[in-house]
């Protein structure tokens, strides 16, 4: 009798399941470009620079139906960052990340 289970297509699956969502994942890339420079203060110019950079890295190859859900997402969920450093910024984009999974 043949095995009901692959573990190639187990594999696969595991890591899918595992891999962070998609705005999550645009977070973490955001919050990796504002590191870059940690001690500046933040602007809505350094976070437009930093997401446009995740977004196109992260969502370039996927369905516009999908890209269009990551981008109601990043909206409802990306965290305020006025005043702030762009290190602080980059510390609340990946708490923001960690809690969207």
């Amino acid at each position: 009798m043949e095995p009901t289970h692959h573990p190639i297509t187990d594999e696969a699956l595991r890591r899918l399941i595992e891999q962070p969502s998609f705005t999550a994942q645009v977070f973490t890339r955001t919050a990796d470009h504002l590191d870059m420079d940690p001690t500046t203060p933040m602007n809505e110019w350094a976070g437009g620079i930093a997401m446009q950079a995740a977004v196109d890295l992260v969502l370039a190859d996927l369905p516009q139906a999908v890209q269009d859900e990551v981008y109601d997402r990043l909206a409802r969920h990306t965290p305020d960052t006025t005043g702030i450093t762009r290190g602080e910024a980059a510390l609340r984009l990946r708490a923001a990340a960690k809690d969207l999974g």
